[in-house]
């Protein structure tokens, strides 16, 4: 024994060996768990002597290993391992678990050699979850930390072999209801008591990777208990502290999300009935607080980011060459930005979709003086601290974008958020997210309550809007924008984005759902009298243009898509304005300028007729399509062949060639009276949203895309910090 150089720290775990098995008891306590942690080599007489390097005695050369993974190794040899070692399983919780090691056992094995290993196993199993009642909290830590590897090493394991039972080899039939009811119970009070913020975090660590283990979330059996078991309140109740929100409310607001999407059309989903009923107002601000700092994180940074000043000249024009060398890497990292926040736009629409009591939510104003973090929203009882107390929050730099600080809220941020995001829909990734985003924004525009909120008048917000710089336009800083009711902001960025993706790869169903979203607003607006004080010219030369950009590419794009339908969508929107325009528009001259507009543009309109007659008389795949589009264009073209000779007629005998708006007006205004129009039938109905079918694919994708991402995002490198063990000792 004197033979071997030994360190002190090896000193003392080589003493402890031996009061071990001299029938005394290791020692105990944060210090253990580090000390027996530590590399060993076996001598002839079988003791573990521990080594800084490498030794060879007797000319042999000694493999090193921590005493953790020798015991790994001894569990996955097949036989009962407290055989050689009575004290295995109190061993085994003291010592830092060294989790590539357990997933490397899994790994290396075939699945009839797991099914073998299957009493093994399980007894592992129960032993952590056994471990997880016990009063040191370093034991727990381990047993919670062993119990992530064993389940990520058997769920990488069974992604490339589905041929062994999971839950069978992971806990065993017999013991699986039990075992699952007592783990879930011990992880909701870990959440819900007073325990430190590492077990409350490793908790949830766990959970998401039980969430997370297969591609597939609907096809993970083990969720099965976890619906069965439901921590929806011990997970919800994280949000409503701004201490708890702020170090955990996105791993619990992603774990929600993913529960939610667990057969979510095949069953009565806990998780889904939960939150669909969620009532209390601090929760639901605290689970938009987190999407709120997702999303103006995203914003912040990219303000930052183009607000930095820009060289002019030749030079910069010779960086800006060079710089386009690296745009794929560039354009790499803005997916990976975008994709960020994927898993927080889903949890956004689902508590859109479900539950009516988060609206509320969406608009609550917050104080933008501080950077938007989950920690904004106080808890109960809790008093603000004084901005300038030593406690009170030091505010991070942010990008200055008024002169004067103004309200914000969750709405304002996700609107901000989709003028940045819709600028590049050239990839599936930013394709895929603008989607959704659309998606949310029409659940909120069919919503009664919502679209009150939206249209209110003392309910203003100054919303800053991002434009993608264009050839035709230059991007000017908007240092005037006011505050106005939140319709006008979305109204501003389905006009932005139909301006900016008129291009011959058209992303038409985003076009569809653009269009969607304007026709529900004027939808309320109609049926409610709303007078909205919005410059409706802007969205009447958006919709022009569009059809104008339709009609100049219809050989083209006719070839690849039904144009048509998108067309009539656009015609049934000046149709709601020709017809009830006057009940809903800003001012009595609104309505004499949008007569303005399809005068001025008519021959937009008569090449959209001609065209649509074209096809409606043709035998082919959009003959129906194309005959509801002539239909539509009737009264357009009943104004153009109304007045176009009311205006000749005054030019000739004024002596002018060219009329100017004014005069163009007085004539509008002067000659209603003999106006015939066509009344069309539900102009203000649609189609009520609904995920399932049309948008079930969208989704399952999308969850099967975060999965993939949480699952590989996942860390527990933050375990490794020593400072853990001080936290724990402390809180036991």
């Amino acid at each position: 024994m004197n033979a071997w150089l030994v360190s002190s720290p090896a000193d003392f775990c080589l003493r402890s060996r031996g009061a071990e098995e001299a029938g005394g008891v290791p020692p105990e306590g944060p210090g253990a768990a580090l000390i027996f942690n530590t590399y060993s080599v076996t001598s002839n007489k079988g003791l573990a002597f521990t080594m800084g390097s490498k030794l060879k005695p007797g000319g042999v050369r000694r493999h090193l290993k921590e005493k953790v993974v020798q015991m790994y190794e001894d569990l996955f040899h097949g036989t009962d391992p407290c055989i050689n070692n009575p004290r295995f399983w109190e061993d085994l919780f003291l010592l830092k678990p060294k989790m590539s090691a357990l997933e490397g056992e899994i790994s290396r094995c075939t699945s009839d050699q797991l099914l073998g290993l299957k009493e093994n196993i399980n007894t592992l199993f129960a032993k952590c979850v056994q471990v997880l009642s016990h009063e040191h909290h370093i034991r727990v830590v381990n047993a919670l930390l062993t119990l992530c590897s064993l389940v990520r090493g058997l769920y990488r394991k069974m992604q490339g072999d589905y041929g062994f039972d999971f839950i069978n080899i992971l806990i065993g039939f017999d013991a699986a209801e039990e075992q699952m009811q007592m783990l879930l119970y011990h992880c909701s009070n870990f959440l819900t008591g007073e325990y430190c913020d590492s077990l409350k975090s490793l908790s949830l660590k766990f959970l998401l990777v039980l969430a997370t283990g297969t591609d597939n979330i609907s096809q993970n059996t083990v969720l099965e208990y976890l619906t069965i078991n439901c921590n929806f309140d011990a997970v919800i109740q994280l949000l409503s502290h701004s201490s708890t929100r702020n170090q955990h409310g996105p791993e619990a607001v992603l774990y929600l999300m993913l529960m939610v999407n667990y057969r979510k059309h095949e069953m009565t989903n806990p998780y889904t009935v939960n939150l669909s009923l969620l009532d209390d107002e601090l929760i639901l601000n605290g689970y938009g607080q987190v999407i709120t700092a997702s999303l103006a994180d995203f914003n912040h940074k990219y303000s930052a980011h183009f607000m930095e000043p820009q060289g002019s000249g030749w030079f910069a024009s010779l960086t800006s060459m060079v710089g386009s060398m690296f745009l794929s890497e560039e354009m790499a990292t803005r997916n990976e930005h975008i994709k960020a926040n994927d898993s927080f736009l889903l949890a956004l629409y689902e508590a859109v979709h479900l539950n009516r009591n988060f609206i509320t939510a969406l608009t609550t104003a917050t104080d933008p003086s501080t950077p938007p973090s989950p920690a904004n929203t106080l808890d109960r009882g809790i008093t603000p601290p004084i901005p300038d107390s030593p406690d009170a929050p030091n505010p991070s730099p942010t990008v200055e974008m008024e002169a004067s600080v103004q309200p914000t809220n969750l709405l304002v941020t996700f609107l901000e958020y989709c003028s940045i995001v819709m600028q590049d829909t050239k990839t599936e990734e930013s394709l895929n997210n603008v989607k959704l985003c659309f998606v949310i924004i029409t659940c909120i525009a069919e919503d009664q309550y919502c679209n009150l909120l939206l249209h209110d008048a003392n309910l203003v917000f100054t919303v800053p809007l991002h434009r993608l710089p264009m050839r035709h336009r230059k991007v000017i800083p908007e240092k005037t924008a006011h505050a106005r009711p939140l319709a006008c902001a979305v109204l501003d960025v389905m006009v932005e984005f139909m301006m900016s993706h008129m291009m011959k790869k058209l992303p038409i169903e985003l076009f569809h759902q653009n269009v969607n979203i304007i026709h529900r607003l004027l939808c309320y607006q109609k049926r409610n009298s709303v007078r909205l004080p919005y410059n409706w010219k802007d969205l009447w030369a958006a919709l022009i243009a569009l059809a104008k950009f339709l009609v100049t590419n219809e050989a083209y794009l006719a070839k690849k898509m039904n144009i048509f339908q998108l067309a009539h969508q656009v015609m049934n929107i000046f149709n709601l304005f020709i017809t009830y325009g006057d009940t809903f528009l800003s001012t009595p001259s609104s309505y004499d300028e949008l007569y303005y507009e399809i005068m001025r543009m008519h021959q937009v309109f008569e090449n959209m007729y001609s065209m649509s007659l074209r096809y409606s008389r043709t035998d082919g795949d959009y003959k129906e399509s194309a005959q509801k589009l002539t239909n539509c264009l009737g009264n357009v073209r009943s104004i153009i062949n109304h007045f176009t000779p009311k205006l000749d007629k005054w030019s000739q005998e004024h002596g002018i060639s060219t009329l100017t708006e004014e005069q163009v007006l007085e004539v509008v205004r002067n000659n209603y009276d003999s106006l015939t129009l066509k009344l069309h039938d539900s102009l203000d109905q649609y189609e009520k949203y609904a995920e399932k079918p049309q948008h079930a694919n969208f989704f399952a994708n999308m969850v099967r895309s975060i999965l993939s991402d949480t699952r590989q995002g996942i860390d527990f490198g933050a375990f490794e910090n020593l400072s853990i063990l001080q936290e724990l000792s402390n809180s036991a």
